[in-house]
């Protein structure tokens, strides 16, 4: 049966947007009359929060309004709430300055949208189960439906990270250019940097048969005089530089052989700036210049952002609490997307370019503030849950395992060791991080750890990076852990079958009283019969995935984690933001510090003095190679090559030993029980050495081809030596780092051997990273130095660690603002802890969009 359409009044007011039109001119009366005469008229204006809030109110309860319309509204509204007289004056004022901007917003929204205007339900005729499907958010429009995109460009997009047009407005330029003054041909001056646009009046292509050139020579001519530019080696230009086509150039102007009568550009940049209608977007002012790749250039995305712009920046989501934006003076969401891409004229270049403008900051307080709501959301439902282990605090076992201990603890461990055993013993689960540097002594505070948990009947599993570290993880506690009776035992990817099932059959009957192995032993098969402590002791993130893992498979353990070498501060408050952390900031005493030399292969034999003299003592020394993937054959070959060298030539006198990745467990195992023992003196390495590797006999550190190690990684290596209260050496050895011509000179601690001021060129990187350990013995300086040097996206690499990737924030420059973002995060949460108040809905919606399935925030929504 049809149901006939419902018919109710029509109402005689004018249309929708007429009527709304007026109501936005009574709202902006008194807030332009306030404004006017440099706010002349402010102190005159009374009641103007009341006034535009109830105003607001009675707007969106008469009508249904667009999307993008009833956003704006609620801003408006958010503005003021407070009362405006009892605000400073700064505040009041940049309060009115953003509701000009909503109030300009919403009147080109009332323009642009006028068909998606509809009439509210009590009026007019509607048909039974039709419904006006709300226009859909940023996030929700896939960037291959936007003008002039389509399934071929967005696979080039796609490499930029960019699926949708929330992604695409937030993707910032990488540099600006100063574009707005042209200089006329006919003013050009010989020796002058200049910018010019022009029509090219004649391309002609050339190849040079002497030299195998390609030549491009191109004339340009604008309505005061022409201009020659030449492009060597560059044919693909050739179908780009037609004639009729519009470029801008910029470079240098040279004399050419007639003098200032025939001058010509040697050209630094250039851009064909295509159609008259979008000239205006490519010169004129200052250009955003954005990432390119093989078919999508910077013009054709600085064309795409305007368009974007254009049609979706009034429906840019406002998410920060006004309270927050007024304390901080963070600009309104529009106008920050706005200015980023297409700056104002006078908007300071080296301000664009370091990413430090008002626009900038706001976005990147944005992202900074989202995660940190993110961490701090996550860390809030961890310590509310039910921890489902008990521990016994007074289990004679931890008194046990104080006497066995050959040596008195430091403060920094004892001070550390309170915290995880409070932690232990409390009702909530624990999840802290312990920083320390190499040779702090972090193990044994997770011994004491792991003898709680087995002491109160649980099991311990302590996972490490890699197999060799896991090898010497398991010597260590076999050797602490047996004599008070408990089982240790080391779960491996090698062996033999029956020997590898046989420890599974331990853990899962609960015989194997500690675990040791590495991550994957939370993935192989492995079940425990009473799982409470997991000590994850890495080089990268223990992930949220593991943990996860840990509780599918039905365990909840108190999770302990060690990093491998300190992180800088930034990078703590993102990667592990969610747990509580603890610092080992103290080293054992009678330590020296290691003396560290930079030197060069002309230096070499001072280098054999040095290792000759300390073996002769009595000493012990490891000499590394590097080694990465894409040339592991090569690596391997030069580690052995260089220990047989050793021992024919240099070190015939000493026993040279090999080890490296690629031998089998048991090999490895007889060469470093042998070193242990001393009966190898030098062991050759591959980066194998780089952690947890323990012999305090050791004093020297020789380290091959340096430059190609990063700086913590060489800071990992130096602290296998240093391990005993004789006096030990790193020795660096590089190439390809030296200044100038012969610079060598002498290096101890604190001295680098060639001082930047003695070298004609700036320090390359890998001359700033081998510095920078010469100086410093001290981990946490060098992590920072390492951040500061290589730049969060190197830093360890961002997959590797679980960095978030941040579009417009950078670890390193907005340090300040990330502390910043993390306080004002947990103070929001202990005043809303859900996140259930309605003007913190957008901000809880936004949070779980870009962090609940990276950092598993199932629990929080």
């Amino acid at each position: 049966m049809i149901r006939s359409p419902t018919v109710i009044r029509r109402s005689s007011e004018p249309n929708p947007p007429e009527q709304f039109q007026q109501w936005l001119d009574r709202v902006a009366r008194p807030i332009e009359f306030a404004t006017r005469d440099a706010f002349a008229h402010l102190p005159t204006v009374k009641n103007l929060n009341r006034f535009v809030s109830s105003q607001v109110m009675q707007a969106l309860s008469t009508r249904v309004y667009p999307r993008a319309i009833e956003a704006a509204l609620l801003q408006l509204r958010e503005l003021f709430l407070e009362d405006q007289q009892r605000l400073p004056a700064e505040d009041q004022q940049r309060r009115l300055q953003e509701a000009t901007i909503i109030l300009g917003v919403l009147r080109k929204a009332v323009c642009d949208s006028a068909q998606a205007w509809h009439e509210p339900e009590p009026v007019g005729v509607r048909e039974p189960g039709l419904s006006e499907t709300p226009s859909r958010p940023w996030w929700e429009q896939p960037i291959r439906f936007a003008k002039g995109v389509g399934p071929k460009r967005t696979s080039l997009l796609q490499r930029f990270g960019i699926e949708t047009v929330e992604d695409a407005l937030w993707t910032v330029p990488w540099r600006y250019e100063d574009r707005s003054t042209m200089t006329p041909i006919g003013q050009l001056v010989p020796g002058v940097q200049a910018s010019i646009c022009g029509t090219i009046v004649r391309s002609e292509a050339k190849r040079a048969r002497s030299r195998r050139l390609a030549i491009l020579d191109i004339v340009v001519e604008d309505s005061t005089g022409h201009l020659q530019a030449v492009f060597f080696n560059q044919p693909f230009l050739e179908p780009l530089f037609t004639v009729g086509t519009s470029v801008m150039l910029t470079g240098r102007v040279v004399a050419g052989a007639q003098g200032w009568l025939d001058t010509r550009m040697e050209v630094a940049q250039y851009e064909v700036v295509g159609a008259e209608s979008e000239a205006s977007l490519h010169v004129g002012r200052i250009v955003p210049v954005y990432h390119e790749t093989k078919g999508w250039t910077s013009r054709q995305m600085r064309v795409l952002m305007k368009s974007l712009l254009d049609t979706h920046v009034v429906e840019a989501q406002e998410v920060l609490p006004v309270p927050l934006r007024a304390r901080y003076r963070l600009l309104p969401i529009q106008q920050a997307i706005q200015e980023v891409h297409f700056p104002q004229l006078g908007t300071d270049g080296g301000q664009l370019d370091r990413g430090l403008t008002l626009a900038h900051r706001r976005l990147a307080f944005e992202e900074l503030f989202v995660l940190q709501l993110a961490l701090a959301s996550r860390q809030r439902v961890m310590k509310e849950e039910v921890k489902q282990v008990l521990f016994n605090s007074k289990t004679p076992l931890l008194g046990k395992l104080d006497r066995a201990l050959p040596f008195q603890l430091t403060e920094a461990q004892e001070r550390v060791s309170r915290e995880i055993l409070s932690d232990m013993t409390s009702r909530k689960p624990m999840n802290r991080l312990v920083q320390g540097d190499v040779g702090s002594g972090k193990t044994i505070v997770a011994v004491q750890a792991m003898v709680l948990a087995c002491g109160s009947g649980y099991q311990a599993a302590l996972m490490a990076p890699t197999e060799i570290l896991a090898e010497q993880h398991y010597r260590t506690m076999k050797g602490l852990l047996e004599p008070l009776g408990l089982s240790v035992v080391l779960v491996s990817g090698g062996g033999r079958a029956a020997a590898r099932k046989a420890v599974r059959e331990q853990v899962a009957s609960g015989t194997a009283q500690v675990v040791i192995g590495t991550h994957a032993v939370i993935q192989q098969g492995v079940t425990f019969a009473k799982l409470g402590l997991a000590v994850v002791d890495e080089q990268h993130r223990f992930g949220v995935l593991q943990r996860k893992t840990l509780i599918e498979k039905g365990y909840k353990p108190d999770v302990l984690v060690l990093t491998a070498t300190p992180i800088p501060r930034t990078l703590a408050m993102t990667v592990y933001g969610d747990l509580d952390v603890s610092v080992i900031d103290q080293m054992p005493p009678g330590r020296k510090p290691v003396r560290t030399f930079l030197m060069s292969d002309r230096q070499r034999g001072r280098a054999y003095q040095i290792l000759r003299d300390e073996l002769r003592s009595g000493r012990q020394a490891y000499v590394v190679y590097p080694l990465v993937e894409e040339s592991e054959k090569t690596d391997l070959q030069a580690a052995m090559q260089g220990a047989e060298q050793l021992q024919a030539d240099e070190l015939a006198e000493f026993r040279v030993g090999l080890l490296h990745g690629r031998m089998k467990s048991e090999e490895k195992e007889r060469v470093m029980t042998s070193y242990k023992k001393g009966e190898i003196q030098v062991l050759v390495s591959t980066t194998v050495v780089e952690v947890g590797v323990d012999v305090p006999n050791a004093t020297v550190m020789m380290i091959e081809h340096a430059e190609r190690f990063g700086l913590a990684q060489l800071h990992q290596l130096r602290g296998r030596v240093g391990r005993s209260g004789h006096q030990s050496y790193c020795l660096l050895m590089a190439s390809g780092v030296w200044g100038g011509k012969g610079v060598t000179g002498q290096g101890g601690t604190g001295t680098p051997l060639s001082p930047y001021a003695s070298t004609p060129y700036p320090p390359s990187a890998a001359r700033e990273r081998l510095d920078a350990l010469v100086r410093s013995t001290d981990g946490f300086v060098i992590a920072e130095e390492d951040l500061r040097i290589r730049g969060p996206g190197e830093f360890f690499g961002f997959r590797q660690w679980g960095i978030p990737e941040f579009r417009v924030a950078n670890l390193v420059r907005d340090a300040d603002m990330l502390q910043q973002a993390r306080q004002e995060a947990f103070a929001l949460l202990k005043q809303d802890p859900q996140l259930k108040a309605p003007v913190h809905r957008a901000l809880r919606e936004t949070m779980l969009r870009r962090w609940e399935t990276k950092l598993d925030l199932g629990s929080v929504s």
